[in-house]
């Protein structure tokens, strides 16, 4: 998967050059709130333009569960995008995406032109045999194709995978963007060949999530941090009582197996020693809640651990300060409350101070470094939650996968 054709692999002038980008941005009254997506895929479109190509841009938006509407139309990300380019961008606002109204407004390009289909999502299930049809007639729409939807690339989709072979029949090109390409250089070679000493750092509520994440990452890195909900059913496979915190009771199995995988392969497995304890959840999750420390081992039964404790942010800040390469996935405890973000905020600062290329796995770890205000101190922060995770995981990614290789 490390090895694929990129945009400046490509000869596009005078070509058409369908892109899949990311633009499933947040919308409030018909508004773009974050545009972090849309200046993400803005290096890929402009190389193309320059390059004389003319760029025909798709990407899905929401979920769309009652079929096409206009509140996830993307009509505001056209007038966003032709801001930023200087140039305006035409857009299509068929809800048949890829119908008469696209094909005209292809014909009619100019090199470094741009145009914006209407969501991917308003043609129905893009993975089923439906979605077949529509690849085909997306490729009939242009000469190559270049993905560069990260956050998408884990989605065997028409707009991801199902375009590609009918570019390869027609002998297109298929190539990965620069945002991609950043993506698969940073994870992929954590993964695959990391800087050592490697640390991984996984968080979150469910143990359910990250089973595979966990086995793998175990084979690759020298240290392994947990955090998050996830660790209290560690916690409870050692045998601890952890009150009422969530736990995983159908995978304490799993735990244990892994607690003693590590020891095999002599790796260190980091878990909490002390934690952040209350009565109950905090309800709203932001609001005021009363909160207690204890060691790890003496939760009492009618409360529960909420974050880690200052002693563990301390011994999991040092873990890193080691690192040549950290990954880190998932929060240290309910970072929303700001009570409970301690946790999270020690291992950002951990991780923000490190001289070692950081890795954000995408999801709620970037929302966490972001809000933090770490953003512009780590390596890299992916764009994909989920992508990123199977990326960690070690699965292939179809979307990477259906690229050309170089």
């Amino acid at each position: 998967m490390l090895n694929k054709k990129t945009v400046d692999d490509l000869n596009v002038k005078g070509k058409k050059v369908l892109v899949r980008c990311d633009f499933n941005v947040p919308l409030k009254n018909g508004e773009i709130t974050d545009e972090t997506r849309i200046v993400a895929a803005l290096p890929t479109i402009k190389k193309l333009m320059s390059d004389g190509g003319k760029v025909i841009l798709c990407s899905h938006l929401g979920k769309v569960k009652n079929g096409p509407n206009e509140g996830e139309s993307l009509a505001p990300v056209a007038k966003r995008l032709s801001e930023k380019l200087g140039k305006d961008v035409v857009f299509v606002s068929d809800y048949n995406v890829t119908g008469e109204a696209a094909t005209n407004a292809v014909n009619a390009m100019n090199e470094g032109d741009v145009v914006l289909l209407q969501n991917t999502r308003f043609r129905g299930k893009e993975e089923t045999k439906n979605g077949e049809e529509f690849s085909k007639e997306l490729a009939a729409l242009a000469d190559d194709y270049v993905c560069d939807a990260f956050g998408s690339s884990h989605r065997a989709h028409a707009s991801v995978e199902g375009v590609t072979k009918f570019i390869t029949a027609k002998g297109g090109s298929n190539a990965v963007g620069y945002l991609m390409q950043k993506e698969i250089d940073f994870l992929g070679n954590a993964v695959e060949n990391p800087v050592r000493p490697f640390v991984a750092i996984l968080g979150g509520a469910k143990v359910a999530d990250k089973l595979n994440v966990i086995s793998n990452l175990l084979d690759k890195c020298d240290t392994l941090i947990i955090g998050g909900g996830m660790a209290f059913t560690f916690l409870k496979a050692q045998g601890l009582s952890v009150g009422n915190s969530l736990v995983d009771d159908s995978k304490l199995d799993y735990c244990k197996e892994m607690i003693e995988k590590a020891e095999k392969l002599g790796k260190k497995l980091l878990l909490p020693v002390d934690t952040t304890i209350a009565a109950a959840f905090p309800n709203p999750i932001d609001g005021p809640i009363e909160v207690k420390v204890v060691a790890s081992d003496t939760i009492p039964a009618d409360m529960e651990g909420l974050d880690i404790g200052p002693k563990t942010s301390e011994l999991y800040a040092e873990a890193v300060k080691t690192a040549k390469t950290v990954v880190w996935n998932g929060p240290m405890g309910v970072f929303e409350n700001p009570t409970l973000a301690a946790g999270t905020i020690a291992v950002a600062k951990a991780l923000a101070e490190t001289e070692a290329t950081t890795i954000i796995g995408g999801g709620d770890s970037a929302a966490a470094v972001n809000q933090l205000g770490f953003g512009d101190k780590m390596s890299h922060i992916s764009t994909g939650g989920g992508a990123s995770l199977e990326f960690l995981e070690g699965k292939e990614l179809p979307g990477v996968v259906a690229a050309d290789d170089k």
